[in-house]
């Protein structure tokens, strides 16, 4: 155990300016499906992972493994099994119910970006600590999606652009990533810089008012 440390002593001005700040930079994060090759440095992915890793967790189990992909031959193989799951969905598994709901945001079963972007960062939830664990890491889908909501935060105020993609069956990433049967792919974060030619469709411009994002008792 050790004290807690308190927070910077600000006055609720400052405070509320800072979150205001805030709100406002990540109001300009956006979906991006098309990237640069340019490279990026190790070390922004790895400080994004760390700080993923400071993420709230059931029991503190901390039920998460990021396999950072940036070779070529890692990335090519990924695309390939990722398309062949996708034209499966676009094909009809998905349901013309929900591929309508994606049709104004002009995705399809090509993904060229998991070859052109100089990182692909899979995220695993951990089922268990160990493969012979009898107990089950609690919340472990909670957990690991905040950690990739703080991933996905790190990256943006590093000025990078970045997509998540959940490829559904997605157990071909295990054997990819050499990572262990008690994990569990949970999604795929794409990021890099921003393509020449990227753009923001205007479906995604929309973001839902206050009033219908929040309650208050």
């Amino acid at each position: 155990m050790r004290p807690w440390t308190p927070d910077i002593d600000l006055p609720d001005d400052a405070r509320i300016a800072n979150a205001a700040a805030f709100c406002e930079r990540m109001a300009t994060r956006h979906s991006c499906r098309s990237f640069s090759a340019a490279p990026v440095p190790r070390a922004i992915i790895e400080t994004a992972i760390a700080a993923a890793g400071t993420a709230p967790s059931g029991a503190n189990r901390q039920p998460w493994h990021f396999a950072a992909l940036s070779s070529p031959g890692a990335k090519t193989a990924l695309r390939v099994a990722v398309e062949e799951e996708e034209r499966n969905f676009y094909g009809g598994i998905g349901g013309s119910e929900w591929q309508g709901l994606l049709q104004n945001l002009g995705t399809n079963a090509d993904k060229p970006y998991l070859e052109v972007a100089p990182w692909i960062i899979v995220a695993f939830g951990q089922t268990k600590a160990t493969e012979t664990d009898r107990f089950p890491n609690p919340y472990m889908v909670e957990s690991v999606s905040i950690a990739c909501g703080l991933l996905l935060t790190t990256l943006h105020m590093a000025g990078l652009a970045t997509l998540v993609h959940t490829a559904t069956p997605a157990r071909f990433l295990n054997r990819l990533c050499r990572r262990p049967e008690h994990e569990r792919p949970v999604m795929l974060i794409v990021t890099g810089h921003a393509g020449a030619d990227a753009t923001v469709p205007a479906a995604a411009l929309e973001r839902k008012s206050m009033d219908q994002i929040a309650s208050w008792f």
